[in-house]
């Protein structure tokens, strides 16, 4: 008996299970091996003989069609989809206003800057980088430079008052 047949089943099963993983596994990696299966399945079909070559090739690309219907249709629904997916559209998102963190404020940053991170300057959560070394989270910062939306900072130690 021929190994073909076991050969296509396995790839096609293989594929279908390795784009289905790719929804958990994001990065490209597991859908593109997965898309290579499938591919690997449509050549191992064509060496079938006539007329289970063509059924064989119909048969990777019906299924691949569907899981990808059933994904488009179902998997934004599920409660992995509904983590992985904004509730909003976009419209109602607003970038910080232009030139309300000028040069020389002070503030906390928020998390450590390794070197970007978010700090807390004139009350806005704002992404900065730091200028050169990591800051640790709850350091005091101030502001070298504002350009357009890159605001850098520095480590900042308040001066001791002189009692």
């Amino acid at each position: 008996m021929s190994q073909e047949p076991i050969l296509y089943a396995v790839l096609l099963l293989a594929g279908l299970f390795l784009l289905g993983a790719e929804i958990y596994l994001p990065g490209g990696i597991v859908g593109f091996l997965g898309a290579l299966a499938l591919l690997g399945a449509a050549v191992v079909a064509t060496q079938f003989p006539a007329p289970w070559n063509i059924l064989g090739v119909l048969l990777v690309l019906l299924l691949s069609a569907l899981c990808i219907w059933l994904w488009i249709r179902f998997f934004p629904r599920s409660k992995v989809g509904r983590k992985l997916t904004l509730e909003a559209d976009g419209s109602a998102f607003k970038a910080a206003e232009s030139g309300a963190i000028q040069v020389g404020a002070e503030g906390k940053a928020l998390t450590a800057l390794r070197p970007a991170g978010l700090a807390l300057l004139n009350g806005q959560r704002v992404d900065v980088v730091a200028e050169s070394s990591w800051i640790q989270a709850g350091a005091r910062v101030k502001v070298l430079e504002v350009a357009g939306n890159r605001i850098v900072v520095r480590q900042f130690v308040p001066p001791k008052d002189a009692a």
